[in-house]
């Protein structure tokens, strides 16, 4: 079976077919990062705009990679949520018209779902079932996967997800769009200890997260300075960097200790930062556990990850009507 998927939630435009025996057969993206860096973040209607311009393109050059027709195709999926509503319109009106004209059955996939469900093109994958962490730029999220389409939340943010605090940090040390990369990157100069920052939530029970307050005592910092050079901002960064991922590696640390499960995925853009996965090693080391992670080109938004989720729900025998809708907000769990 090989399913066409398309990814428009936010800034990437991502096109990938997926073969269910030979695997991914095409993986085409493209970034909007030099159309926001001017704007300093995402400006949704041009969000919208570049993705109406950038999709057939796209779908053409992975026909081409793939070296199909669109007879070769079975069935199409696209994310209809979460995600900026008309960038979603995007890739839902024409998935669902391609899966139309082309006479295959037609899947909207949930963007975290997807994220979720990313590792299984690895040739190390979990079995069920596995804890996840998916951290991206609007969601941080911790969940009990029993099996594809089972899952349990058992903590998220109440606030500010990770990835939106990487961003505002970086936006206050006069970094670039998109904020994360350059912070963790300047980080890497910093010297711990220099300064210090809360662990937010981990003295409550519990598994959520909160990273507001986080970004609020960066801010307070960087108000004070009076030397604000090159060295102290990478100082500050190593200190935020260091508390965003002890926090994190915590209540991974409690939520295996909490269900027992010693399989724990990490997904989302913020998953591919270094620091994190160095950190989840030692962790998962002391606890007997084992991590399992995309390759870093698919933890960020991607066609691929829409491509294989389609292909488990459409084997399983899901179709959408004729009509198609998206969704700004969806939850992955039922409340």
């Amino acid at each position: 079976m090989r399913i066409l998927g398309i990814e428009t939630s936010c800034d990437e435009t991502g096109i990938a077919i997926y073969d269910s025996e030979r695997g991914l057969l095409a993986n085409q993206l493209h970034s909007q990062i030099s159309l926001h860096n001017t704007y300093g973040g995402v400006v949704p209607e041009l969000a919208s705009r570049d993705h109406v311009r950038r999709i057939a393109p796209l779908l053409a050059a992975a026909m081409r990679q793939a070296d199909l027709e669109p007879g070769a195709i079975d069935g199409i999926a696209y994310t209809a949520g979460p995600g900026l509503i008309g960038a979603l319109l995007v890739g839902a009106s024409v998935g669902r018209s391609l899966a139309y004209s082309w006479g295959v059955p037609a899947v909207a996939v949930h963007h975290m779902e997807a994220h979720l469900l990313a590792v299984m093109l690895e040739e190390d994958r979990p079995d069920y079932p596995f804890l996840a962490l998916l951290v991206s730029g609007g969601h941080t999220q911790l969940l009990e996967v029993r099996a594809v389409g089972d899952y349990a939340m058992l903590g998220e943010s109440l606030d500010d997800a990770a990835g939106e605090a990487f961003d505002k940090t970086a936006k206050l040390l006069g970094l670039g769009y998109p904020g994360g990369p350059y912070l963790s990157a300047l980080a890497e100069n910093g010297r711990s200890g220099r300064y210090s920052f809360p662990r937010p939530m981990i003295d409550r029970p519990g598994l959520d997260f909160s990273f507001s307050g986080l970004k609020t005592a960066v801010a307070l910092v960087v108000k004070d300075l009076k030397d604000a050079n090159e060295q102290v901002r990478a100082d500050i960064a190593r200190a935020f960097v260091e508390a965003v991922v002890d926090v994190l590696a915590i209540k991974c640390e409690r939520a295996i200790k909490q269900t027992g499960i010693n399989r724990l995925v990490a997904a989302g853009g913020v998953s591919a930062n270094r620091q994190l996965r160095q950190k989840l090693k030692r962790m998962a080391h002391e606890t007997g556990g084992r991590i399992f992670y995309p390759r870093p080109e698919l933890c960020t938004d991607n066609g691929a990850m829409i491509a294989y989720t389609g292909y488990v729900k459409i084997s399983a025998g899901q179709r959408e009507p004729l009509g198609f809708a998206a969704y700004p907000r969806w939850r992955l769990t039922p409340v």
